[in-house]
């Protein structure tokens, strides 16, 4: 199979970001989050209302073992009610170890985690990717995520709960979802789709969840770019549509927005009931808190994510 076609080439090209931020970047889109993309989202805060994006953290999660060491998170006691002093009417303390695959549950890719021609974002060579994690794109370099968060909410354009397919989400959706919520995407915001695919996980069917994806098509590539997003995330476990709709191409969406862009990439994150409270007050908006664990090197970053409106 080939790196891509010549046409996503071709579009890799246009929307590439490379040398943007300078040779030395290692943020990609993540530095249009400027003052007043922060400033925006604070002025989305009327109500006070905070939303949980995160699924639970637990041996429950989206993973089922196809993909060999992205494992649910797993929680170990290490001390149980030890009284430190020998006395159990005194100092007492419980601890703990946690492991997990990095994109395991709700988490940002990093952009370590996708490259074609030895090549990752701003021309960094693969090879400062070893077993010991990546050198220049760990999930540590996108520092804090506090920004403006827009819901588009492309289950309810159309009507539905979720979608049973592979929907394929098209730029003209995302524009009818942004003209219908009254709001201009602006340079730093962080867009956030929904499919309602979390159905899937809270009927347990899993399988499905991980298999057959609603999500961005190629087709919204140059949309994400000449909106100048800094981030994108959805409630799938690929985010893009898969399986995709080119065969020739494995997951051009994220090679072409991690590897040429430098585009932050959000899965797993639960959008259902941020999404019925913006269906209920007409407003899709929020101060968006998405910070991943600084884990130095890793190819991705669990985070849990707040949407303040």
């Amino acid at each position: 199979m080939p790196k891509l076609p010549d046409e996503l080439l071709a579009l890799a090209e246009r929307v590439s970001n490379r040398g943007r931020w300078g040779a030395d970047d290692r943020r990609g889109t993540l530095n249009l989050i400027d003052a007043d993309a922060v400033r925006r989202g604070a002025a989305a805060v009327r109500d006070g209302k905070v939303f949980s994006l995160a699924v639970p953290f637990d041996a429950d999660g989206p993973q089922t073992g196809a993909i060999p060491g992205r494992d649910n998170p797993e929680l170990t006691m290490t001390a149980v009610n030890v009284a430190y002093t020998g006395d159990a009417d005194g100092f007492c303390t419980n601890d703990d170890a946690f492991s997990m695959g990095v994109q395991a549950a709700t988490h940002w890719d990093a952009l370590s985690h996708v490259g074609y021609s030895h090549e990752l974002y701003n021309g960094v060579a693969d090879t400062t990717v070893t077993e010991a994690g990546s050198s220049e794109l760990g999930i540590e370099r996108f520092g804090p995520i506090v920004t403006r968060g827009i819901l588009l909410d492309v289950a309810r354009l159309h009507g539905v709960d979720h979608f049973d397919d592979n929907h394929p989400i098209r730029a003209e959706e995302l524009d009818r979802c942004v003209a219908d919520a009254g709001l201009t995407v602006e340079p730093g915001d962080i867009v956030m789709v929904r499919t309602g695919h979390m159905h899937f996980l809270r009927i347990g069917e899993k399988d499905r969840y991980r298999m057959v994806c609603p999500g961005l098509s190629v087709d919204t590539i140059e949309w994400l770019h000449d909106h100048q997003v800094a981030g994108v995330a959805s409630d799938t476990f690929v985010l893009e549509c898969f399986p995709g709709e080119d065969p020739a191409a494995l997951l051009p969406v994220h090679m072409i927005q991690l590897r040429d862009m430098g585009l932050a990439q959000g899965q797993i994150w639960a959008l259902d009931e941020l999404a019925a409270d913006c269906a209920a007050d007409g407003r899709h908006e929020c101060l968006l808190s998405a910070t991943p664990l600084p884990l130095t090197g890793a190819s991705g970053g669990p985070v849990a994510p707040t949407a303040t409106k």
